[in-house]
């Protein structure tokens, strides 16, 4: 089996492909510690195995790791590369249940507004969030301030606000005058 690795913008994150789908058509999953897992993912508790990962990401066809700030991916990522390969020809399922994050309670006079958000998130900035090994996902929406979260390699990134500032929220305010802000929701 040959896995690919990409490097992405967060120098703490490595983005590996293993040519075949992760979670597929299921919505993508960040682990973003070991005690989140708790057997929902046997393949994120075989990365948690390792004492260097800090994070694990499972996109629809990629994983993407964040290792702790003192590891090495010289030393790491061959590591990472063997328990990969390992989970994929045992056949396990990735996710044992569908794991979603909890819909956010919109107030009926804003649908419209958070389904164009919603949109324009799907078509035009999560397939570029998930080439750098991340997703964004919405939270909210109040009095025309946008709540989303960074996940994956974006999470903890040094250019993830940055993104959120003045590449999402520009194109939100953009196409939606009736957003004002966007602002961050750590999870």
């Amino acid at each position: 089996m040959m896995i690919e690795t990409e490097d992405t913008p967060n120098p703490a994150t490595l983005k590996f492909l293993p040519g075949r789908d992760v979670t597929g058509d299921r919505s993508p999953v960040d682990f973003a510690e070991a005690g989140v897992v708790a057997g929902r993912s046997a393949l994120a508790d075989a990365l948690f195995g390792m004492s260097d990962v800090r994070r694990v990401f499972l996109g629809s066809d990629f994983v993407s790791v964040t290792k702790d700030d003192g590891a090495d991916w010289e030393t790491l990522r061959p590591q990472v590369l063997v328990a990969l390969t390992d989970f994929f020809r045992g056949g396990q399922p990735v996710l044992a249940e569908d794991i979603a994050a909890p819909e956010a309670v919109i107030s009926p006079e804003d649908e419209e507004i958070v389904n164009r958000v919603k949109e324009l998130l799907d078509t035009r900035v999560r397939p570029a969030v998930a080439s750098d090994g991340g997703d964004i996902v919405f939270r909210g929406y109040r009095e025309g301030v946008v709540y989303l979260s960074m996940q994956g390699a974006c999470s903890g990134c040094p250019s993830s606000r940055a993104t959120l500032r003045h590449g999402v929220e520009n194109m939100l305010r953009h196409y939606i005058p009736e957003v004002t802000a966007v602002e961050p929701v750590e999870e």
